[in-house]
């Protein structure tokens, strides 16, 4: 990808990338920080979450920990740390933490002290890697899920770090107007009410999108967010017989600045045709050359959408227009995952109440 201030995760911003100003604050709840396959065992890895480091790193037996930057003991980052077995080893003066972070031993063997790592919750979910961060410290009180389709195909995936908000890219997907004016669909409307309930949501979309070759064709996209932290996309276009099942994940890490992960997977249904062993096999050598150029253009697809993140401002209150989506809907949602004292800068209910005499196209209030 080659966007102006778009980068890999491990590469640096350059000047340019302090182009936004702060507008919202850190939201709470689950972050993607990693993909399973950046943890082997005995890796060490530092990630930002909310302004802040945080220290991945995996057991040799396997086991996932995260913790705070800096070792108890005289403060020396963590990210330099070495895992040996089960512990945690300090680079400094190879001060040894076990699973549980406990101090159990000192470079010197002499008595470890009573100290401790401050660990964070983490879960691995999805082949990627979260972390709970909650401005009252509060312990995580909603999951993830695991995926619910096409869960046994190969994964591929992507991390990307640009200027922007998380909430901007879960409000894309209520943002039916992008669709068509960006990315060109020639008709997509919701197939049903948009469905909230607590940290999640679900949309149905039904979508009329021009294929190479074969012309147009019906696409049905079903989408389920879980807090600011996830999108989980299943996307079926049933006359060609392909489904696409996608993570787009954001994490806010410093102040008007996030990371977009996205994992995918692919896959071809089984020719009704043929025999059923036969049809195995003619379904998963489609997919495995599919799957490459398949995951490009989701890529693609989502990288229309990196110079607007990058770039635009966060405007609130919107001035929302008939054909829009219900973005109103999904602000009045996203409250709750920002701190009580901060969320002045996202409408209130009151802003979002519906005119009667006024609505979307699709039949969703239009919101003020």
């Amino acid at each position: 990808m080659s966007h102006q201030h778009v980068h890999p995760v491990s590469s640096r911003p350059t000047p340019a990338d302090v182009a936004l100003p702060p507008a919202l604050p850190y939201p709470d709840g689950w972050a993607a920080l990693a993909f399973s396959a950046e943890l082997r065992p005995g890796t060490v890895i530092t990630r930002q979450l909310a302004g802040e480091d945080v220290v991945l790193y995996r057991l040799r037996d396997g086991r996932l920990r995260a913790v705070r930057p800096h070792c108890p003991h005289l403060g020396a980052h963590l990210g330099l740390a070495e895992v040996e077995g089960g512990d945690l080893v300090c680079p400094f003066h190879r001060f040894a933490f076990d699973a549980d972070g406990r101090c159990v031993r000192t470079g010197y063997g002499t008595p470890p002290p009573k100290a401790g790592l401050a660990r964070l919750p983490v879960c691995e979910v999805n082949d990627a890697v979260f972390v709970w961060r909650h401005h009252d410290g509060r312990e995580p009180d909603w999951e993830i899920p695991a995926w619910h389709v096409l869960d046994d195909q190969p994964l591929r995936h992507a991390s990307f770090e640009m200027p922007g908000y998380a909430q901007d890219v879960m409000e894309n997907s209520f943002d039916l107007g992008h669709f068509l004016t960006l990315h060109g669909w020639p008709h997509g409307e919701l197939a049903a009410p948009v469905d909230f309930d607590g940290h999640r949501f679900h949309i149905s979309m039904r979508v009329r999108e021009r294929f190479p070759l074969v012309g147009m064709r019906e696409v049905r996209v079903e989408v389920d967010g879980y807090g600011l932290a996830a999108l989980h996309t299943d996307v079926h276009t049933p006359s060609l017989g392909l489904r696409i099942c996608s993570l787009v994940m954001a994490t806010q890490v410093a102040p008007a600045r996030m990371q977009l992960r996205q994992a995918s997977r692919f896959a071809l249904d089984e020719p009704a045709s043929l025999p059923p062993a036969l049809a195995r096999a003619v379904s998963r050598t489609a997919t495995r050359l599919l799957a490459g150029p398949m995951f490009k253009h989701t890529l693609a697809f989502t990288a229309d959408d990196f110079p607007i993140w990058s770039t635009k401002r966060y405007v609130s209150p919107p001035r929302l227009a008939a054909g829009d989506g219900p973005i109103g809907a999904m602000r009045h949602w996203a409250r709750q995952f920002y701190p009580p004292d901060d969320r002045e800068h996202i409408p209130a209910p009151a802003a979002l109440t519906a005119r009667p005499d006024r609505e979307t196209p699709d039949g969703t209030p239009l919101h003020r």
